[in-house]
C-alpha cells in the first residue's frame, strides 16, 4: 500500500521532507508526482479520539497507542522558507496510485 501527502500550494523546491521527525530521502523514500509526495509504504494517522476514549484518558486510565504517523515538509515559496506540518495523509491503490480513494 502506497500513501502520499498533497504538498502546499505554491510550494518550490528545495524540499526537505520527514515521517515522524525522520528525514526522508528523494527517489529512495518518496517520488514528486503532479504535486504529490508519494511514499512507498503505509502511513497511518490516527483518526480523532471518541468521547470515552478522551474521558478513559484524560482520568490515566487508559493511554492511546494507535499509530498516528505525522508527514512534515520544509519548502519554499517565492525564495522565503516555509514548514508543513501533520499533513493530510491519502491511501493509495498500490497499482493505480493516481486513485484517491481513501483519505485520512
Amino acid at each position: 500500500m502506497k500513501s502520499a501527502v498533497q504538498l502546499p500550494r505554491g510550494a518550490e523546491p528545495p524540499y526537505e521532507v520527514f515521517i515522524n521527525g525522520v528525514q526522508q530521502k528523494p527517489g529512495e523514500d518518496y517520488e514528486l508526482e503532479a504535486g504529490r509526495l508519494v511514499f512507498n509504504k503505509e502511513l497511518v494517522k490516527e483518526g480523532k479520539l471518541g468521547f470515552w476514549r478522551w474521558l478513559s484518558m484524560a482520568l490515566s486510565i487508559a493511554g492511546s497507542y494507535g499509530r498516528n504517523d505525522s508527514v512534515d515538509v520544509h519548502y519554499s515559496v517565492h525564495g522565503k522558507r516555509q514548514v508543513a506540518v501533520g499533513l493530510d495523509i491519502e491511501l493509495l491503490d498500490s497499482e493505480a496510485h493516481a486513485n484517491r480513494a481513501d483519505t485520512r
